[in-house]
Protein backbone atom coordinates (compact mmCIF):
# COMPACT_ATOMS: atom_id res chain seq x y z
CA UNK A 1 0.00 0.00 0.00
CA UNK A 2 1.22 3.49 -0.83
CA UNK A 3 0.25 7.00 0.23
CA UNK A 4 0.61 9.48 -2.62
CA UNK A 5 0.74 13.21 -2.01
CA UNK A 6 0.14 14.88 -5.36
CA UNK A 7 0.69 18.66 -5.51
CA UNK A 8 -1.13 20.10 -8.51
CA UNK A 9 -2.37 23.46 -9.76
CA UNK A 10 -5.83 24.53 -8.63
CA UNK A 11 -6.98 24.71 -12.26
CA UNK A 12 -6.37 20.94 -12.66
CA UNK A 13 -7.88 19.87 -9.32
CA UNK A 14 -11.54 19.40 -10.26
CA UNK A 15 -10.79 17.45 -13.42
CA UNK A 16 -8.27 15.19 -11.68
CA UNK A 17 -10.56 14.48 -8.72
CA UNK A 18 -13.37 13.61 -11.14
CA UNK A 19 -11.13 11.24 -13.14
CA UNK A 20 -9.76 9.56 -10.02
CA UNK A 21 -13.20 9.14 -8.45
CA UNK A 22 -14.55 7.67 -11.69
CA UNK A 23 -11.70 5.14 -11.60
CA UNK A 24 -12.34 4.14 -7.96
CA UNK A 25 -9.47 6.02 -6.31
CA UNK A 26 -10.28 7.55 -2.95
CA UNK A 27 -8.98 11.12 -2.71
CA UNK A 28 -8.71 13.68 0.08
CA UNK A 29 -8.23 17.28 -1.07
CA UNK A 30 -6.09 19.77 0.89
CA UNK A 31 -5.60 23.44 0.05
CA UNK A 32 -1.94 24.45 -0.15
CA UNK A 33 0.20 27.35 -1.31
CA UNK A 34 3.26 27.11 -3.52
CA UNK A 35 6.47 28.65 -2.29
CA UNK A 36 7.86 30.03 -5.56
CA UNK A 37 4.83 31.80 -7.04
CA UNK A 38 2.94 32.00 -3.74
CA UNK A 39 -0.22 30.88 -5.48
CA UNK A 40 -2.87 28.41 -4.44
CA UNK A 41 -2.24 24.77 -5.15
CA UNK A 42 -4.13 21.64 -4.31
CA UNK A 43 -2.54 18.72 -2.52
CA UNK A 44 -4.30 15.39 -2.92
CA UNK A 45 -3.80 12.53 -0.48
CA UNK A 46 -4.44 9.24 -2.25
CA UNK A 47 -4.19 5.78 -0.78
CA UNK A 48 -3.41 3.23 -3.48
CA UNK A 49 -2.41 -0.42 -3.69
CA UNK A 50 1.00 -1.20 -5.15
CA UNK A 51 -0.71 -2.82 -8.15
CA UNK A 52 -2.67 0.35 -9.03
CA UNK A 53 0.16 2.88 -8.57
CA UNK A 54 1.11 2.93 -12.27
CA UNK A 55 -2.56 3.48 -13.19
CA UNK A 56 -2.76 6.42 -10.76
CA UNK A 57 0.39 8.00 -12.21
CA UNK A 58 -1.01 7.64 -15.72
CA UNK A 59 -4.25 9.43 -14.79
CA UNK A 60 -2.33 12.27 -13.12
CA UNK A 61 -0.02 12.62 -16.12
CA UNK A 62 -2.96 12.72 -18.56
CA UNK A 63 -4.92 15.29 -16.53
CA UNK A 64 -2.36 17.71 -15.08
CA UNK A 65 -0.73 19.78 -17.80
CA UNK A 66 2.48 21.76 -17.59
CA UNK A 67 2.19 25.39 -18.69
CA UNK A 68 4.38 28.47 -18.77
CA UNK A 69 3.70 31.83 -17.16
CA UNK A 70 5.38 35.18 -17.15
CA UNK A 71 6.28 36.44 -13.68
CA UNK A 72 8.14 39.48 -12.44
CA UNK A 73 10.76 38.10 -10.10
CA UNK A 74 11.72 41.29 -8.19
CA UNK A 75 15.25 39.98 -7.60
CA UNK A 76 18.26 42.29 -7.05
CA UNK A 77 20.35 42.84 -10.19
CA UNK A 78 23.64 42.40 -8.43
CA UNK A 79 25.00 45.79 -7.34
CA UNK A 80 23.50 47.62 -4.38
CA UNK A 81 22.12 50.65 -6.19
CA UNK A 82 21.07 49.04 -9.45
CA UNK A 83 17.49 48.41 -8.36
CA UNK A 84 15.36 45.36 -8.99
CA UNK A 85 14.89 43.25 -12.09
CA UNK A 86 11.44 44.09 -13.39
CA UNK A 87 11.40 42.30 -16.74
CA UNK A 88 8.94 39.39 -16.79
CA UNK A 89 10.52 35.95 -16.91
CA UNK A 90 8.82 32.90 -18.42
CA UNK A 91 8.70 30.02 -15.92
CA UNK A 92 7.22 26.52 -16.16
CA UNK A 93 4.20 25.85 -13.91
CA UNK A 94 1.69 23.08 -13.60
CA UNK A 95 2.04 19.40 -14.08
CA UNK A 96 2.21 17.52 -10.81
CA UNK A 97 4.70 16.71 -8.11
CA UNK A 98 4.01 13.34 -6.52
CA UNK A 99 5.46 11.97 -3.30
CA UNK A 100 4.97 8.21 -3.01
CA UNK A 101 5.40 6.77 0.48
CA UNK A 102 5.06 3.26 1.81
CA UNK A 103 2.23 2.73 4.29
CA UNK A 104 2.88 0.42 7.21
CA UNK A 105 -0.75 0.20 8.29
CA UNK A 106 -4.08 1.39 6.89
CA UNK A 107 -7.21 1.43 9.05
CA UNK A 108 -10.60 2.58 7.83
CA UNK A 109 -13.12 3.15 10.63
Amino acid sequence: MKLVLAVIQDVDASALIRVLSTNAFEVTKLASTGGFLREGNTTLMIGVSDERLADLKWHVQQTCRARTRFVTPGMPRGEQNEGLVSDPVEVPVGGAVMFVMGVQEFVKI
